[in-house]
């Protein structure tokens, strides 16, 4: 792998590495339980918080691609030029809406700052943060396909 590579789907990877650690934490305990009548006893806040991760990344990844089910049944039968405008008007709301997301999502950070995880006693805005990084990247992916709109080509894919 080389560097553009990573650097190009970095959110995947990161995603990939968070679920996959949650898997083999929660196979790992199950395994433990079963046998030796004793799990890990971080393991499920540790893999609770890594599937946290990974949802909110993942979403990016996929949102990056424009990957996220949308309904355009409608929007497919107008003229292509109707088509960009109504694409270019959607990214723009998404700017707003993942922008004010951010912003919630910093609000909502500073109110779980205090608040320590019951096992490790750490701070449960290590976990939170997932959500101001996700809405923040979306936010910068969403001003991406607004410049993309204005100064690239004008036709939507069919």
């Amino acid at each position: 792998m080389n560097l553009k590579f990573i650097l190009q789907n970095l959110e995947d990877i990161v995603a990939s590495i968070f679920i996959s650690i949650t898997t083999v934490l929660v196979i790992i305990n199950i395994i433990l339980r079963y046998i030796f009548n004793s799990g890990l006893v971080w393991s499920e806040e540790v893999a609770t918080g890594c599937f946290v991760w990974s949802v909110f990344i993942g979403a990016v990844a996929v949102f990056k691609h424009r990957g996220h089910v949308g309904v355009d049944l409608i929007v497919k039968r107008l003229p292509r030029a109707m088509q960009w405008g109504v694409r270019l008007v959607t990214d723009l709301i998404l700017v707003a809406l993942n922008g004010y997301m951010a912003y919630l999502s910093v609000l909502y950070i500073q109110t779980s700052y205090t608040k320590m995880t019951p096992v490790l006693g750490v701070s449960s805005a290590y976990i939170s943060s997932s959500v101001l990084i996700a809405f923040v990247l979306m936010t910068a992916y969403s001003v991406k396909f607004v410049v993309e709109d204005l100064f690239g080509k004008k036709e939507v894919e069919a």
